[in-house]
């Protein structure tokens, strides 16, 4: 086995030559018999019901990245970047994997990540924010996935999210198998990664099914030194309680540590600047520890004693990590009361802890540690270069509950959903030993504080839907509503002025910590579809939905200090309006879906990044209102399986077009003029598309390639701002069919390229008001081969 991992060159020549990509989420339908004109048997290895696909019977735009489209991708891929082959996302992330927390983004319509909802097996994540937040990539495996399904516009009144003002995305886990087993999945790729997944099945045992799986995932980074290390913890007890009654009980650990990778400018990129180590391009990256002595590392001259006391050590990579260790909990119960009559409730926990480094300069330590010290804060002059730790952590738990009752044509449905979320963020400097950017954190020596502050959420939704079904079932009208009832508390230090302030040039006491609420309800936010089958194969559908969002970004927001130590006002909350219109059809050998949409929100709150001072290339954002925001467009998704080429190959086709745009001006001293400039990041046209080939039954291979169209880094669109388009190609390749050796069954060998072309471009953009962004250069050709087997 040794022999076959050490033949890279081997094993990147078959990936040339067998091309094939990554997550293609393809079902394909075979043509049905005569006989069986109402059935569609779909055939494919890498492929599940099409049905699923195109969101068949919905009466808004659903889609799905199916469970064979899954398993066709990386090892390891996160659950954002799964997401990327889907028709109306786009998704920008960081790595072939897209692991690296913050380095993602996601834009669909007129909506980025976090005005968009995650439920993962009826489990509400929260605001996806990696600080504080619970990013749906921390609780999900794609092995342990059945189907990732996006409503991109108009999520059901039902699903619980105080975040989406429209798209609802949900991740449905397989359910534990009958029969005892062991699964094991081994990886080995670029960047010396290694990920093993294990899962462990008991198979029926009474009324008892369940699984455990580990992951373990340790690789170097792309881009600079560093390392991302994953443990993955998924466990799941099925239980059937008789008739139609089950419960389940789920539980995910996460423990995750990585280092930073900073974002880079373009002047950077195009290496008209450089480093002080000289370096640029794709490549710039956070340094490793160099010595005083090195060009261009020498101390100050203002400080000649103090050895690190040279601004050009806020680069250096190790004192900018990130650990968070997540806990995720969940019991849900299915009651089967009557005939088309049930109950389910969901109850969950989240245990959420961590922290982040950051370094910063002597130069900016010492001018907060100066006053803060005069204030008579017990702060310790700087030595050096700072060890900046902010910590994250609090629960959330919740309950959510349904009533589903059919009455003839009707199926009514009505619940609830009641959550707390708790969350505690400090942020302070410490000195290193010696002042070293390679010390140990010395936390006796505390040299300037900055927040130290608890927010709680209390979230109550309510929702009411009827669905009625006429004409012979042909013709199905869905209407509802849900109401959301909003509290937000924020207590404590908001920032340096709650510590001390400055007066007469002297550090005097701040204005200590302060309370600051917020309030938001409304319990008529209406959605109305419809659905109309032409016949068995073609639906036409619509749908409404008003939504309201809590505003993005609330705890910065209200981390502001105003002058005299005032507090923020509340700032309106977020709110849209999706409307859409399609057809989706079912074919022998094709299925496809076409939706037009249009989208209008207000008070939308956008992220602002600038550089934070001292701190070498790290940003800060904030937040404020910036207004209307409407978007409108098209988004097709089709698969074509040629009779012809009698199963040989078949290919799938996505396009979105969507125009974005801002609608007023932000008012201020002097007027932020981004009306009828586009939303950064959003581009206008996004082309993906594959080709899947099985030439034999022990063989699958298949290349896919994604088009994103020019974007803009500013919100100002400001000359020189735009990223130009590029497309970007991806491959696999997949030998095994039923391959058994003593007692292993199911032997796989999968190879995986990411970047087939290594196209060397800027994909990730964090946006400013103006003048120019900062970026993430697309990561280079990067190989995986997995070999997995059953026992």
């Amino acid at each position: 086995m040794s022999d076959l991992f050490s033949a890279r060159p081997s094993i990147r020549a078959l990936l040339l030559a067998c091309a094939a990509g990554t997550l293609t989420p393809v079902a394909f339908a075979q043509e049905p018999a005569a006989d069986d004109e109402m059935n569609i048997t779909v055939t494919g290895r890498r492929i599940s019901q099409s049905s699923e696909a195109i969101g068949e019977d919905k009466v808004s735009n659903v889609v799905a990245v199916t469970r064979e489209a899954l398993l066709s991708a990386p090892s390891g891929i996160s659950g954002l970047k799964m997401l990327e082959q889907l028709p109306g996302f786009n998704v920008q992330t960081d790595g072939a994997l897209g692991l690296y927390e913050f380095g993602n983004s996601v834009q669909t319509r007129a909506f980025n990540l976090d005005q968009i909802g995650f439920v993962v097996d009826g489990i509400p994540t929260g605001r996806s924010d990696a600080f504080g937040g619970s990013p749906v990539f921390r609780y999900v495996d794609n092995e342990n996935l059945g189907v990732v399904e996006a409503a991109i516009g108009a999520g059901d009144v039902s699903l619980p999210s105080y975040s989406t003002l429209g798209p609802v995305i949900q991740y449905n886990s397989i359910a534990p198998q009958e029969e005892m087993g062991l699964f094991v999945s081994q990886s080995f790729g670029d960047q010396d990664l290694r990920r093993t997944f294990i899962r462990a099945s008991t198979g029926r045992v009474g009324p008892f099914t369940a699984y455990v799986s580990r992951t373990k995932l340790d690789t170097e980074l792309w881009r600079g030194p560093g390392t991302v290390d994953r443990e993955h913890w998924e466990g799941q007890i099925h239980a059937d309680l008789g008739g139609d009654s089950w419960a389940r009980f789920k539980f995910v650990s996460n423990d995750f540590f990585d280092y930073d990778s900073p974002t880079i400018s373009r002047a950077q990129y195009n290496c008209t600047v450089r480093n002080a180590l000289g370096q640029c391009g794709r490549n710039f990256a956070l340094i490793e520890n160099v010595p005083n002595t090195t060009p261009g590392f020498a101390p100050l001259a203002t400080a000649p004693g103090v050895y690190y006391s040279n601004a050009a050590y806020t680069a250096v990579y190790n004192l900018a990590i990130n650990v968070r260790k997540d806990k995720l909990y969940g019991a849900t119960f299915h009651a089967g009361i009557a005939e088309g009559v049930w109950a389910e409730s969901t109850l969950y926990w989240e245990d959420k802890d961590g922290y982040g480094v950051s370094p910063d300069g002597y130069a900016n330590s010492l001018g907060r540690y100066t006053p803060q010290a005069q204030a008579g804060l017990p702060v310790v002059a700087p030595k050096g270069v700072q060890y900046g730790l902010s910590g994250v952590g609090g629960d959330r738990y919740g309950i959510t509950s349904k009533l589903h009752w059919e009455m003839g044509a009707n199926t009514v449905e009505a619940g609830v959903w009641a959550e707390v979320d708790k969350y505690h963020r400090t942020q302070a400097r410490y000195n290193t030993v010696g002042g070293a950017p390679d010390g140990a954190p010395n936390l006796d020596e505390l040299v300037y504080l900055r927040r130290d502050y608890r927010t709680k959420r209390d979230t109550l939704q309510i929702f009411l839907k009827d669905t009625l079904k006429l004409a012979d079932d042909r013709f199905i009208i869905d209407v509802g509503f849900k109401g959301l009832n909003l509290d937000y508390v924020h207590n404590g230090y908001r920032e340096f002025d709650d510590f001390y302030r400055v007066v007469g040039g002297v550090g005097v006491p701040g204005y200590g910590p302060q309370i600051n609420t917020a309030h938001y309800s409304d319990f008529f936010l209406p959605m109305a579809g419809l659905l109309y089958k032409f016949d068995e194969r073609t639906q036409l559908f619509a749908s409404y939905a008003e939504n309201m969002a809590l505003p993005k970004g609330l705890d910065d927001i209200y981390s502001v200090i105003r002058p005299g130590g005032g507090l923020v006002p509340q700032p309106a909350p977020e709110r849209s309006k999706n409307m859409e219109l399609g057809i989706r059809t079912n074919q022998g050998q094709l299925y496809a879906s076409l939706a037009a949409f249009y989208t209008k929100f207000d008070n939308r709150i956008q992220s602002i990044t600038s550089l934070i001072p001292g701190g070498g290339l790290a940003t800060e954002t904030f937040f404020q209102n910036v207004g209307r925001v409407r978007s409108y467009g098209v988004e097709f998704a089709g698969t074509y399986k040629p009779s012809f080429l009698n199963g040989l190959a078949y290919g799938n086709l996505n396009v979105t077009y969507n125009n974005a745009k801002f609608k007023d001006d932000v008012p201020a001293a002097t007027p932020i003029l981004i009306a009828d400039k586009y939303i950064p990041d959003s581009a206008k046209w996004i082309v993906s598309g594959g080709v899947t080939v099985e030439p034999a039954s022990w063989l699958v291979a298949n290349i896919s390639g994604k088009y994103t169209s020019k974007r803009w880094s500013t919100f100002t669109n400001s000359p020189g701002s735009s990223v130009p388009g590029f497309t970007v190609f991806s491959a696999y390749v997949d030998i095994g069919d039923g391959i058994s050796f003593g007692p292993v069954k199911g032997i796989k060998v999968r190879a995986n390229v990411d970047n087939l072309f290594d196209k060397d471009t800027l994909s990730y953009i964090s946006p400013v008001v103006t003048g120019d962004g900062f970026f993430r250069p697309l990561s280079p050709r990067t190989f995986q081969l997995t070999i997995s087997g059953e026992i």
